[in-house]
């Protein structure tokens, strides 16, 4: 318990010293540092966390994965082989990301009953359809002219697409299962959302520490819903009502 409260607490210290540089404009101790956030968690994860799954263990050590070897890469003195390292990194890194939203959709939506869906939420599917297209297009066209060849902007479609789907997946689940844990999974995903677009504002707009801050915050936060969801069982509410209805307690009442 103790050990794990330390682990917390370091991930609490790497954050705050991660603002406090940010904020006094030392962008490459402030990099490192937010390079460390994620994998201090990974290994939280590993060590404390007793209900794994796969598709979120997945989706964590991708995710950890990516961020490390950015960090890694930042720390390669240049030379002549220097961008195509950057290139690598660019092309694995966010490949990585893409792979770890794709293993965290498949967790939240592997009960879902797509049929279900269908038949209930048309309006939703809808609507989150046409708002997702929007958010799409609005990205895709504020990076476009950064982009060096259609590899870079497919890939960035992709992980963009992947990252709304997580959105809309997580959504339709809480609709469905309507409970706590469900909650904490589109809370966690919504996070992910905003931190993703502020961090193409920060990138490609305006490279401002709040906008570091923010998305960095907002990714800490996401982590936090995840992994909060993990001990909660995933149970319907009216499902919770009857097993708590039907208890030898309350007969007894």
């Amino acid at each position: 318990m103790y050990k794990s409260k330390a682990l917390v607490s370091l991930v609490l210290i790497i954050y705050l010293l991660f603002t406090v540089y940010g904020f006094m404009g030392n962008e490459n101790v402030a990099f490192t540092l937010d390079s460390l956030i994620l994998p201090s968690i990974a290994v939280f994860y590993f060590l404390f966390i007793k209900q794994k799954t796969a598709f979120f263990t997945l989706f964590l050590v991708c995710y950890a994965g990516s961020d490390l070897i950015g960090l890694l890469v930042d720390y390669i003195p240049e030379s002549e082989h220097y961008y195509l390292v950057y290139d690598l990194d660019y092309y694995i890194g966010n490949s990585l990301y893409v792979t770890a939203y794709v293993a965290l959709l498949i967790e939240i939506c592997k009960k879902l009953n797509v049929l279900h869906i269908i038949k209930h939420f048309k309006i939703h599917l809808i609507v989150l359809t046409i708002l997702s297209a929007w958010v799409v297009y609005v990205l895709q066209k504020t990076i476009v002219n950064t982009l060096t060849n259609s590899s870079e902007y497919y890939l960035e479609l992709a992980y963009n697409i992947v990252m709304l789907l997580l959105l809309s997946g997580a959504l339709l689940n809480f609709f469905c299962r309507d409970n706590q844990k469900s909650l904490y999974l589109f809370l966690g995903a919504l996070c992910i959302v905003f931190s993703e677009v502020i961090e193409v504002a920060y990138i490609y707009i305006a490279q401002r520490n709040l906008l570091n801050f923010l998305s960095t915050t907002l990714t800490l936060s996401a982590f936090y819903f995840f992994c909060k969801q993990i001990s909660i069982l995933d149970t319907k509410e009216e499902e919770l009502h009857n097993i708590i209805s039907n208890s030898p307690k309350s007969t007894e009442v």
